[in-house]
């Protein structure tokens, strides 16, 4: 008996001095192999064998020693006496724990976890497999703990998403909400100032049609709103320039560049006006055009001569761009212009018109609106500096724009020999250049400010459409 129980001790101690001898890379090797944590991979092994001594596992007498000891170095580390109490001599089992323990000597913790399971693992082949199990298990769980974490941050994030989005509407439509109470601010005191003088001049154009009175009278604020916010952006737009080239002239740069426009007025809204004069429209009569002569080969001679003042103005330096805008109310506009036959003109193909309209002296403003049937047609209007004879307007027809308003830029010869000359005309500035516009969907407008005494040339080219001739509705006025 004290030969098998020496043979014992020397057994867990052979293990113990091997054990000792692995180093915690190794271990953590080791453990890594089986897809566990030490710790884990060791309670693990502990739960197999108390779940399957003496059932699938069944083991001799000294391994079990052996895998005791390894619990108790693995829990409590080196011997200790008060752990393990002196038990009687005749209590072989004891004696024997007490002494395999003892055989251990100062092996690691970790190292008699690592030793635990290899012992197990080479008694019961069952242990891998019971192992392998947990480990897929334990993927699993995992994959279903990272799954959730992924869903519940996608949540977050969209739960995030949608609160920016509803802060970012809400602060739209606050901005919306003030730009709208501006804006109708503004057309309200621009209203209280000329609703009695848009009220008359409706009156005047439309009588006896009150429907046709109101919608002239919206037509007429709305021009006139719009002409106060392109007024609000060009003085933006100078007092930027102006800013500007003071900053430059400040770091001495005398050569400025032009800066970064502003808002369009659309979405700058001012204060309405405190006092502003009252705009009142004055229609411009127009007399009717004269009938123009078709020549065998489909020309259009021109059937009135252009007016010349003596006085003529030398144009300043800056001229201020127009103001352009649309309306939807084509049909409307054209059944307001219908009852006036001067205001329509049948503009041939290959031709163009001039409208030409001096400026009133009662005047600070031009207005036009025009409008097609069917086709769109060239439009551009220029100014000349000059004193105009009359404020009446007149209406030249020509076969095409060379024979129009830019006859100085041809030859003098050819000019003497075709009898006229042109040397004297007077300077002209362009103000919205000659381009087509799609005025049969929709009534485009404008307005300008007069920049001194001269005539507008108000020109609309058909001379590209070689077969299609337009029927132009037009009217200008002006406003104080």
């Amino acid at each position: 008996m004290a030969d098998a129980e020496q043979s014992l001790v020397n057994g867990v101690t052979n293990l113990s001095v091997n054990g000792n001898e692995k180093s915690k890379e190794s271990v953590d090797e080791f453990a890594k192999g089986w897809g566990f944590q030490l710790p884990e991979l060791y309670k693990l092994a502990v739960r197999f064998y108390k779940e399957k001594n003496g059932k699938a596992l069944k083991l001799k007498y000294q391994d079990k020693l052996r895998l005791v000891a390894y619990t108790k170095q693995a829990t409590y580390g080196k011997y200790r006496n008060d752990v393990s109490p002196e038990v009687g001599f005749l209590d072989v089992v004891g004696n024997d724990r007490r002494q395999a323990w003892q055989a251990l000597g100062d092996m690691s913790q970790t190292t008699a976890m690592a030793e635990f399971v290899k012992q197990l693992d080479s008694l019961c082949p069952l242990f891998r497999p019971f192992t392998e199990a947990h480990n897929a298990e334990k993927q699993e769980q995992e994959r279903k703990r990272h799954e959730e974490e992924d869903r519940l941050r996608r949540e977050a994030e969209e739960k995030e998403r949608r609160r920016l989005e509803e802060e970012a509407q809400q602060q739209l439509e606050l901005q919306k909400q003030k730009q709208l109470e501006q804006e109708m601010q503004i057309r309200a005191a621009l209203n209280q100032q000329t609703a009695v003088q848009f009220a008359q001049y409706a009156q005047q154009q439309c009588p006896n049609n009150k429907q046709q009175q109101e919608e002239l009278i919206r037509q007429l604020q709305e021009q006139h709103y719009q002409q106060y916010m392109q007024q609000v952006y060009q003085q933006q737009l100078m007092h930027q320039q102006q800013q500007y080239q003071q900053m430059q002239q400040q770091a001495g740069n005398t050569a400025p560049a032009p800066p970064s426009q502003p808002a369009p007025p659309s979405q700058q809204m001012e204060s309405p006006p405190t006092q502003q004069p009252a705009s009142q429209p004055t229609e411009v009569a127009s007399p009717p055009p004269q009938a123009n002569s078709v020549t065998p080969n489909g020309t259009e001679g021109t059937t009135e001569k252009r007016q010349e003042g003596e006085g003529q103005v030398a144009p300043p330096a800056l001229l201020m761009p127009a103001s352009v805008w649309t309306r939807k109310d084509i049909q409307s506009f054209k059944d307001s212009v219908k009852h006036c036959q001067e205001n329509v003109i049948k503009i041939g193909s290959l031709a163009t018109a001039t409208v030409r309209v001096p400026t009133h002296e009662d005047g600070t403003c031009l207005f036009w609106e025009f409008a097609t049937d069917y086709y769109d047609i060239g439009f551009g209007v220029y100014f000349e500096w000059m004193i105009a004879p009359s404020t009446t307007v007149s209406v030249t027809v020509s076969e095409s724009s060379d024979e129009e308003e830019f006859d100085e830029e041809q030859d003098p010869k050819n000019d003497v020999e075709q009898g006229t000359k042109k040397e004297d005309r007077p300077p002209t500035d362009e103000i919205i250049p000659v381009y087509r516009r799609d005025c049969h969907e929709e009534v485009y407008c404008g307005s300008h400010a007069y920049p001194g005494q001269g005539v507008y040339l108000l020109k609309f080219d058909n001379s590209y459409s070689l077969w299609r001739s337009k029927t132009l509705y037009y009217r200008v006025y002006y406003s104080r």
